[in-house]
């Protein structure tokens, strides 16, 4: 099962301090808008989001139809495919996918320990 790009999404206190912080660890600004409280910092092929007040828990984030460069994938599987694989494997979700639909969705799980899992289809 392949949930296409990996990022972790970070409920910060303050973005300039974090924005810094990351910069200094060697990560630059890959996307985003500071003014909206919210950055995409990429180091090679690590991503980390930056979002202050935004949502309160980190996130694990995945991008179906994504790249790690944020590259429209040419085959991808759909987030509501996804969806109906884990559903078939007993998992309970927090939030789903519409799956009348086509194009973007999301839908959002919570693993053993209670971190939110975002799935977040942009294509």
């Amino acid at each position: 099962m392949d949930l296409g790009a990996f990022s972790i999404s970070l409920s910060v206190k303050n973005i300039e301090a974090s924005k810094a912080f990351y910069e200094k660890l060697g990560f630059t600004v890959f996307g985003g808008d500071i003014t909206q409280n919210w950055l995409i910092m990429k180091n090679g092929a690590h991503i980390v989001g930056l979002f202050e007040g935004m949502f309160e828990d980190n996130i694990l984030t995945f991008n179906p139809g994504w790249d790690q460069d944020a590259n429209k994938l040419d085959s991808f599987t759909d987030v509501r495919d996804l969806q109906r694989q884990l559903k078939a494997k007993g998992l309970n979700f927090e939030s789903e996918a519409d799956e009348n639909t086509t194009g973007p969705a999301s839908f959002v799980l919570l693993d053993p320990d209670g971190n939110p899992i975002l799935v977040d289809q942009h294509v």
